[in-house]
């Protein structure tokens, strides 16, 4: 019998051969076990493009209303991809969208499987990254200098007051010009949720920013996290954890002789950067999970990757693919689990953190997509295709 869900998820789908996946998921891993209420929110490009992306705004506001969503990977379109789908326009990303709305911290942390061994020798234990999801270049202001001219950054208090007025440069031809803020509320929110993200997981926690070079942007994201670290220093010493600032390229050089086992706090781009390195680094994009939490105890649950165009292109010829589906999966299993936590319905989680041990213990029993077998000690004799890994993993429930 279905074991029904009692509150809504927020669904958001997505585009290209994640979309696929996402579809194969719902038919053949979830609906034959799970009565799942759904607010639906298509956000594939074309749709956002319809609704000139309104669709994105809505979908973040019910999150806010429901408190549990889960994300397909989604095109976030250049000038080559507004040609390829005729949009009106080069959108902003979506993720960057529904985090400014929700102004939360993303974490991602690696899915450890036994027979996929880290690429860093040094690797024992999960690097877990929190990735500072407001601001920065993803609210960026930006515009293509045409010629010689004088560019300033310029402030205006709202309460009155003298206004500010600094040189950016003193153009002499064409350039470029790019202008980020951030919030001292966002900061402290960020810092504050890895720090109980560090506390709960009984974890060190480190931070990294480069305040030698940006003494004010960077160094007041410093200041910010040595105020509120500082608040718990009591708490991190009764657990026997520590944290720890570091000039991001030095945390970047400790990183790779490190054990893990750690949270690492990044700025909104080092995150960007960062966690596909670590996913990297502990076998695939498609081995590691991702969760945005809002300052209100707000979740929305996604894949770490991308759409897997290139996947997409073979699809519509109608040829195989061997696309790794894990991290769509565990976003679905990752918001059903929270739910039921949120719900009080214990076996609502049961249901996600069981699918989630099939998944592993396919893999670990050398059934795998191309990706994965490529770099498994023991490698496979076969690698499975897109639907049969997900056809396996059905059969085992």
């Amino acid at each position: 019998m279905a074991i029904s869900v009692k509150n809504p998820i927020v669904e958001m789908d997505g585009d290209e051969m994640t979309r696929i996946i996402w579809k194969m998921i719902k038919e053949k891993l979830l609906f034959p076990h799970l009565k799942l209420d759904l607010k639906y929110y298509d956000l594939g490009v074309q749709h956002r493009d319809e609704t000139d992306d309104q669709v994105t705004i809505d979908a973040a506001n019910a999150v806010k209303e429901f408190g549990v969503g889960v994300k397909c990977a989604t095109i976030t379109p250049n000038a080559a991809r507004v040609k390829e789908y005729s949009l009106k326009q080069a959108w902003k990303s979506p993720n960057g969208t529904i985090r400014s709305i929700l102004d939360g911290t993303v974490f991602r942390k690696p899915i450890i499987v036994r027979n996929i061994p880290p690429a860093v020798r040094s690797w024992k234990r999960p690097i877990s990254i929190g990735r500072h999801a407001y601001g920065d270049i993803y609210r960026s202001v930006e515009y293509k200098v045409p010629g010689a001219g004088k560019a300033e950054l310029v402030f205006t208090p709202s309460a009155g007051g003298e206004k500010v007025s600094l040189v950016i440069q003193d153009f002499k031809g064409p350039g470029v010009l790019m202008g980020i803020h951030n919030t001292e509320k966002s900061i402290r929110s960020f810092a504050r949720a890895c720090i109980n993200y560090a506390l709960g997981e009984k974890c060190d926690l480190w931070f990294g920013a480069k305040d030698t070079i940006s003494k004010t942007y960077h160094g007041f994201f410093k200041e910010v996290f040595d105020q509120e670290a500082e608040a718990r220093k009591a708490d991190f010493e009764k657990l026997g954890i520590r944290y720890r600032y570091m000039l991001i390229d030095d945390a970047v050089a400790q990183i790779m002789k490190a054990e893990g086992g750690m949270l690492w706090a990044c700025m909104n781009y080092d995150g960007d950067v960062m966690s596909d390195m670590v996913a990297s680094g502990f076998g695939s994009l498609g081995l590691m999970t991702s969760v945005l939490v809002s300052p209100e105890g707000k979740y929305v649950y996604e894949a770490a990757h991308g759409t897997v165009m290139r996947h997409y292109y073979e699809h519509l010829k109608g040829n195989p693919t061997s696309t790794n589906s894990v991290a769509s999966i565990f976003a679905w299993t990752g918001a059903i689990a929270r739910r039921g936590e949120t719900d009080g319905t214990p076996d609502v989680v049961n249901f996600a953190r069981k699918l989630e041990s099939i998944v592993i213990k396919t893999i670990e029993g050398g059934v795998m997509t191309k990706d994965l077998a490529a770099i498994a000690e023991p490698k496979p004799g076969k690698y499975a295709l897109t639907e049969e890994f997900i056809d396996q993993i059905a059969r085992q429930w």
